[in-house]
């Protein structure tokens, strides 16, 4: 049968199956309005990959809608009976999001675990991915499932699947998950409503607050500071996302008085109607933030995304002006920081450890030596950090741990980036440096001259299509059978293939790094869930602005 009948068979069946009135009649107006739209929207499912699933809101088995999402928890709740069968009272968590449809989904979710037999505990309204994280450990549940797109822009919706250690699915867990999905291939095989067996569902809210907000803020370091330092304004947006509900609760209960909002953010709205992206990674984003700090003369904008686990920041420079700090500095500040002010307590090193991934900045490899606390680098996710948490339980503690891509937490209460423990930590931090007479950007300064200026970059190529797959796969392969031999004119002293787990000791993953003698390194990787490959790059020296751009130039032809 070739493609085009498939997709119009299967739409048929979804016409002619027990499906919604309503869904009906929106495939019948995609199939007579966007026919393109139509193919697009049932010429497959929608996968559920290593993380879950994440896709396009609309009618059709490759889109995001009640019947993906109940195939979905179907297969989900299948692997749990089977993995833990024999044992009682199973349960999950849920959580959503500010996103169209989210509650919807999340309701779903659970009226699916409880027609299975397995107990529910759901958040009462949005809450942030990290508290999911934290209340599946505090109610001893074996999964989670977190509705949310993080950033994508408004048109997606997404279902992130958690383990009972509190942290996004690994192997051998996820591939395991991914073979029951794959079984539910109709949504008449998915259980939407309670036979005999059904699953209790309670709901979850201010208590589980509570108790999130204690531990998580238990992990600040300098009370002090912040008790001097009541002069600090910061400008705090959620970007339309459920940060809302805490961060600023964070930031009243550290002591933090003068903190600014920009109304029309504050407000939860899936459309995302003031940014083009509600992606804290992005200048744009932060646009009417920074507009807000000039205002009311703030010293701190922070932003974070929809589902609160990412948060980006904008100080002011030593003229006064507002500028943006990346995913790279913010890590590499807040474990400086951090380091630093256990020190200067004397809290003990034993055991302590950090953990970062391989793309990663290496100014924290080299922060990290001279306090002499072990760092481990893992493969990009923060699920790999927080795999290492799990791993190291019992043998020693989780310091903090950063990603270039503006993941960061502290502790072990959550194991998942956190933008509630990042918020509280920049703030206390400024109260900190302040103490030294410092901004947040004068400190970023006392550490480049500490152990040397770096600038990191990240370029991507966009390969669509099977004829993109294979130019993507010919250009790893270039790399790997004529790697470089200097970069920027310094030699090339070692090179890293992920592909050799009996070498890196991490899962098999198809990246290449190249490090230089003068410090700079190149990191080269196909993405995992988007038609292109990244280039990252870090220089480091005084002329390391400079050294970016001849890398992109040596590296990435378009």
């Amino acid at each position: 049968m070739d493609k085009e009948m498939n997709y119009i068979d299967v739409a048929n069946s979804w016409l002619t199956g027990d499906f919604d009135p309503q869904t009906k009649c929106q495939i019948i107006e995609l199939r007579n309005s966007d026919p393109a739209g139509f193919e697009d929207a049932f010429y497959r499912h929608l996968e559920f990959g290593t993380g879950g699933l994440r896709g396009i809101m609309g009618v059709g088995t490759n889109r995001m809608n009640r019947y993906t999402v109940g195939m979905a928890t179907q297969g989900l709740a299948n692997y749990i009976l089977k993995r833990c069968a024999g044992e009682d009272g199973l349960s999950v968590c849920i959580s959503y999001d500010s996103r169209n449809h989210s509650k919807e989904f999340a309701k779903i979710t659970s009226e699916v675990f409880s027609a299975n037999g397995i107990d529910v505990y759901i958040f009462d309204n949005i809450r942030p991915t990290p508290e999911l994280s934290y209340a599946i450990r505090l109610k001893k549940a074996v999964a989670g499932v977190m509705v949310t797109a993080s950033h994508n822009p408004k048109e997606y919706n997404g279902y992130k699947v958690f383990w009972s250690d509190g942290a996004q699915i690994t192997a051998p867990v996820d591939k395991e998950i991914i073979e029951e999905v794959a079984k539910i291939t109709d949504p008449s095989r998915v259980r939407f409503e309670s036979g005999n067996r059904c699953g209790e569902i309670a709901v979850m809210g201010r208590d589980v607050d509570e108790l999130y907000l204690r531990d998580i803020l238990s992990l600040t370091l300098s009370p002090e500071a912040r008790e001097k330092h009541p002069e600090l304004k910061f400008v705090y947006t959620p970007l339309h996302g459920c940060g809302v509900r805490l961060v600023p609760e964070c930031l009243k209960r550290l002591g933090f008085k003068n903190v600014y909002h920009v109304p029309e953010q504050d407000l939860s709205d899936g459309d995302f109607p003031t940014v083009v992206s509600p992606n804290p990674e992005e200048a744009s984003a932060l646009k009417m933030a920074i507009e807000k700090a000039e205002q009311v003369g703030a010293d701190i904008v922070m932003a974070t995304d929809p589902d609160a686990d990412r948060m980006g920041i904008a100080v002011r420079d030593d003229r006064g002006r507002m500028v943006l700090m990346n995913g790279n500095q913010t890590a590499s500040m807040l474990t400086y920081y951090m380091l630093s002010r256990r020190k200067e307590l004397g809290m003990p090193r034993d055991g302590g450890y950090v953990v970062k991934t391989i793309v990663t900045t290496e100014l924290i490899s080299e922060i990290c030596k001279s306090f002499d606390v072990p760092v481990y680098n893992v493969l990009t996710g923060f699920k790999y950090i927080a795999e290492v948490v799990r791993r190291n339980e019992g043998r020693g503690h989780f310091i903090c741990g950063g990603e270039e891509s503006y993941g960061f937490n502290a502790g072990e209460y959550v194991r998942d980036k956190d933008a509630q423990i990042a918020c509280s930590l920049v703030a206390e931090c400024a109260a900190w440096a302040a103490e030294q007479g410092l901004t947040l950007y004068g400190l970023m300064q006392k550490i480049y001259r500490e152990y040397g200026y770096r600038k990191e970059g990240l370029t991507s190529l966009v390969r669509k299509g099977k004829s993109g797959a294979e130019e993507i796969r010919d250009i790893m392969a270039r790399f790997r059978t004529r790697p470089p031999q200097t970069i920027c004119g310094s030699a090339v002293c070692r090179v890293v293939d992920y592909l050799e787990t009996e070498k890196t000791g991490l899962p098999k993953s198809d990246v290449l790094q190249f490090f230089d003698e003068a410090g700079d390194v190149v990191s080269i990787r196909p993405s995992g869930t988007e038609p292109k490959i990244k280039f990252y790059f870090g220089a480091k020296g005084d002329d390391a602005d400079s050294k970016i751009e001849r890398l992109k130039a040596e590296f990435v032809k378009a």
